[in-house]
């Protein structure tokens, strides 16, 4: 079983993508715009809903609610790193 990075945080910004850093200090950027398309997060179109975007607890994805979420691995395989946005990762 592959051990993905922990999300610490999450930064939804404009045209339905969030900013992620993860604890290995690495920051990607997820596309949420495909999954749009799928019914169980087409409720993400509304913009004060993909707003409030949460890390999960212990870094093991993002939710918006209790049905819509996004596991770390996902965003992981998915996201697109972003050149010279490494951070310092945050003690254990």
């Amino acid at each position: 079983m592959h051990a993905y990075p922990k999300v610490i945080t999450v930064t939804p910004l404009a045209d339905s993508r969030l900013r992620i850093t993860f604890d290995n200090g690495v920051c990607k950027l997820y596309d949420c715009k495909p999954l749009l398309q799928k019914p169980v997060f087409a409720p993400l179109a509304n913009g004060w809903l993909f707003r409030t975007v949460q890390v999960d607890p212990g870094g093991y994805g993002v939710s918006w609610n209790e049905e819509i979420d996004l596991a770390e691995s996902e965003l992981w395989e998915h996201g697109i790193a972003l050149e010279g946005a490494h951070t310092v990762a945050m003690p254990a």
